[in-house]
């Protein structure tokens, strides 16, 4: 889930960070897109202009029609993608958190979206309507491990974050603790 779980104010109130895009690999990810584009597109530049503006290579030898207009596009798309990828980041969709008080007697489930009108997406509910803390896993190529909350009246609502899959180990202890704190089953195991 990468979350840090807060249990305060005697035990009645679990707050639980949910973290989004703002993940290392995103990070790493659209600084290597940004870097690769930026040289497609002078390089595309420098076939065009005839003045080389790479440190690394002379893309002035290159003929601008087809190899230099093809390059240039490559970097143009490869900088609307990386533009993308940053502002995923700095908008930190699917970043949020999990909060359940017992003395109000509510959940509240929070995330970031992208911009509009639905760029919050809040589900609040009371805890006595939750029917059991479910865990998901599937193994194979495409590995999936959740948790979900069993909600009357509602789909199962994820609790963790989309991504990499947490171990096996984390996913028990978190999804143990929530159905603990809530006095509800835990099902999936």
């Amino acid at each position: 889930m990468t979350t840090s779980t807060t249990i305060n104010k005697g035990d009645s109130l679990l707050h639980q960070n949910v973290l989004g895009s703002r993940r290392l690999s995103n990070y790493c990810w659209a600084a290597i897109v940004t870097m690769g584009a930026s040289g497609f597109l002078l390089a595309g530049i420098s076939s065009y202009l005839r003045v080389n503006l790479l440190i690394v290579t002379d893309p002035t030898q290159l003929v601008f029609i087809p190899q230099g207009l093809v390059m240039g596009l490559y970097g143009t798309a490869g900088l609307l993608l990386s533009l993308y990828l940053w502002l995923v980041i700095l908008w930190d969709v699917g970043g949020g958190y999990n909060e359940f008080n017992q003395e109000t007697g509510k959940f509240k489930i929070f995330r970031w979206g992208f911009p509009g009108k639905n760029r919050q997406i809040e589900i609040e509910n009371r805890i006595q309507d939750v029917q059991s803390v479910r865990i998901s896993i599937k193994e194979g190529l495409n590995p999936q491990r959740a948790l979900y909350l069993k909600v009357k009246g509602r789909r199962d609502i994820p609790l963790t974050r989309v991504g990499q899959p947490m171990s096996l180990a984390e996913l028990e202890t978190q999804g143990a603790q929530l159905a603990r704190f809530l006095s509800v089953p835990l099902e999936g195991l």
